[in-house]
């Protein structure tokens, strides 16, 4: 079965900080480029932050850059994203996806999503 998990979501303090995982199970991510997106019940989904499938091209929202990072280890099957300095505006539901492409990263084309993972961010 192919899916994605993500996980490390929670309640942290604003200023705090979190580590969002996306694992794969059922096929190889090293295929896939890989994004991050959010959504607030109401609102529209946002794409947060992308990588490439060899980790050489990241992007990031202006809501993200300079206080979130995205990484990956192919090696584990898993994307991070590492999220610091974390302000009560980032609540939300945190969601990865995949795209099977050979060069950059996008939000949009994705083939897998995963369930998404709750963050919080209140005192």
């Amino acid at each position: 079965q192919l899916q994605l998990v993500e996980s490390g979501g929670g309640l942290v303090q604003p200023g705090g900080s979190l580590r969002l995982s996306c694992a794969a199970s059922g096929f190889a991510l090293d295929s896939y480029a890989i994004a991050w997106f959010r959504q607030v019940p109401g609102k529209e989904r946002e794409g947060v932050s992308c990588i490439s499938r060899r980790g050489g091209i990241t992007k990031y929202a202006d809501s993200a850059k300079g206080r979130f990072t995205i990484s990956r280890d192919n090696a584990k099957n898993t994307v991070y994203l590492q999220m610091n300095s974390l302000k009560p505006e980032d609540t939300a539901v945190y969601y990865c996806a995949a795209e099977r492409r050979d060069a950059s990263c996008y939000y949009s084309g994705m083939d897998y999503w995963g369930k998404g993972t709750l963050v919080t961010v209140s005192s």
